[in-house]
């Protein structure tokens, strides 16, 4: 790649851009800044899982690191923190704050570090290839809030997607000015998004993978031209990294693949979740202006949250015609619009040629597919593409009206409104007394349901992390499946027995939260000849299964 200077990006631009982006995060959360020691974005399920799995992270830094992945839910499974996204790279921000509270607003905090990363990311790198300021900012805005993100606010590994184009920035300019400190901020600022999980860290290290691909090929056929010894050193260095790194991450996910098979997503599993076609034009319900719009397109998808993949109208169109007569050379262009393409085809899972050409080879070959829940978002990368593209598309359409200054900030707004939507705000739940925190563990919460068990984890965070039978993740391991089906009839005797057999000490209750649940009626149950007490603290009941 040819050495040159990119455009300038002074500190008032990078900055103007991060304060525009933060404010415009604290307005698409709202009223979220104003609550959020006790409340969290969108519901009262992922986020305080997310919120556990951030403070466990700085709990575990504190207290054992060799002990990261075995968390104090799921007890007593090892490895529970790899039973999903373990969000290691936000494990620092744990060490800020304690308690509830804390992790309350750690998440709040990091949902709307997420957004402005992922705009300013996008930013650089749209004006690393080309793009004026105004255009630059219309990428970031497309990328951040294209309206199928409004359905993943609560799902913060699912948000923290801008260190892909701040890799890709860092990258570019390193290797186009033989800039090794920007060279090994790249890897490094890749190694950190990878971190975070697979949910979305896979289709980035497979785009990382063929981008590399790519480049090694156009440098094989350039004639080999030396990037000069410290740039080589600093890839050799990131690289290894990068892989260090990876491969220490993926030891615990391999361990919970080899003792949990019923992690693994099976082809059925695919074809629900796979979005329709239609899909790619769904908005979900939340969006403002096309949520309406397209209700009758959710009509009928088995689970519209993971299948309304809509990026927005005006992105389409700007990145259309970007994509014909963009400002940037025609193979960027033709580049972007083939990873368009190509992405989207993916997107759509099993739900074209029912994937058999298309996803399915991929699933099962490739290394980590089969781990993967979601075929789209794989959007992620297509919005990706498709916001660079929309940049070029703006100042195309610049260009042709030079003499209206408007137009860029007019679509600039134009793409705001479209990421515009209504975005909940729900209260965390708490226990009724916090006595109910000196129980003693292990200790089983009942009603131990999917959402219950997200609920008791985050509790967990206010008395020192007590092992809890409890846990939430991407899939249900048949131990607590098991168990659930076991503990059905608490108190009874085969529960108690089998609760002493797998060494719980406390089983608590609460009869608030149980309505719906085989725990409803749990309380006035008799626990004559059990061999174990019962005592009422606040709303709740505690039983000490040693009597």
């Amino acid at each position: 790649m040819e050495t040159r200077r990119g455009p300038e990006l002074s500190v008032r631009e990078v900055g103007l851009v991060a304060v525009g982006a933060l404010g415009l995060a604290v307005v698409m959360t709202w009223p979220l800044v104003l609550r959020w020691r006790t409340h969290v974005v969108q519901d009262e399920g992922d986020p305080l899982l997310q919120a556990w799995q951030v403070a466990w992270g700085g709990h575990a830094m504190r207290s054992d690191p060799s002990a990261y992945f075995q968390a104090n839910g799921f007890w007593p499974l090892p490895d529970s923190l790899a039973f999903s996204d373990a969000l290691v790279g936000y494990a620092p921000a744990g060490l800020l704050g304690a308690g509830m509270a804390g992790a309350t607003v750690r998440h709040g905090l990091l949902v709307l570090v997420a957004c402005t990363l992922a705009v300013l990311g996008m930013h650089v790198l749209a004006r690393e290839l080309g793009a004026s300021p105004w255009a630059a900012a219309i990428a970031g805005v497309v990328f951040a809030w294209a309206p199928w993100r409004l359905q993943h606010l609560g799902h913060l590994n699912i948000l923290s997607t801008g260190g892909m184009p701040l890799t890709f920035f860092l990258l570019l300019r390193g290797y186009r000015q033989r800039r090794w400190g920007l060279v090994l901020s790249g890897w490094l600022v890749a190694t950190w998004q990878l971190s975070l999980g697979l949910g979305a860290g896979l289709f980035f290290a497979y785009s990382l993978l063929v981008v590399a691909g790519l480049l090694a090929v156009w440098w094989l056929r350039a004639g080999r031209p030396s990037p000069g010894r410290a740039v080589a050193v600093a890839t050799g260095v990131g690289v290894a990294v990068l892989l260090g790194a990876t491969a220490l991450q993926a030891v615990p996910y391999l361990r919970v693949l080899d003792a949990h098979p019923e992690a693994l997503r099976t082809v059925g599993y695919l074809e629900i979740y796979s979005p329709p076609l239609r899909g790619l034009v769904t908005a979900p319900s939340q969006s403002w202006l096309w949520g309406g719009l397209t209700a009758p397109l959710r009509e009928g998808m088995p689970w519209a949250p993971e299948q309304a993949r809509f990026v927005g109208l005006a992105a389409l169109v700007l990145g259309g015609i970007g994509a014909v007569a963009g400002r940037g050379p025609r193979w960027l262009r033709g580049g972007l619009a083939g990873a368009v393409l190509v992405t989207a085809v993916l997107a759509v899972g099993t739900n074209l040629l029912g994937g058999r050409f298309t996803y399915l080879p991929l699933y099962e070959v490739l290394p980590g597919w089969q781990g993967i829940r979601t075929p789209g978002r794989w959007i992620t990368l297509t919005t990706l593409a498709l916001a660079l593209l929309a940049a070029l598309g703006a100042d195309r359409v610049a260009r042709a009206r030079p003499q209206r200054s408007w137009v860029l900030p007019a679509l600039l707004g134009l793409v705001v409104v479209e990421g515009l939507g209504a975005t909940p705000v729900v209260e965390v739940p708490r226990p009724s007394t916090t006595e109910v925190f000196a129980v003693s563990g292990p200790r089983l919460h009942l009603p131990s349901t999917v959402t219950g068990d997200q609920v008791f984890l985050l509790w967990s965070t206010e008395d020192g992390f007590p092992a809890v039978v409890n846990g939430a993740s991407g899939f249900v391991p048949r131990e607590l499946d098991e168990l659930r089906r076991q503990v059905a009839g608490f108190p009874d005797e085969q529960s108690v027995a089998f609760l002493r057999d797998l060494g719980v000490r406390s089983v608590v209750l609460h009869p608030g939260m149980a309505g719906g649940t085989p725990w409803e009626d749990a309380a006035a149950r008799p626990i004559d000849g059990l061999g174990i007490t019962r005592e009422l603290i606040g709303a709740d009941v505690v039983y000490d299964l040693a009597g």
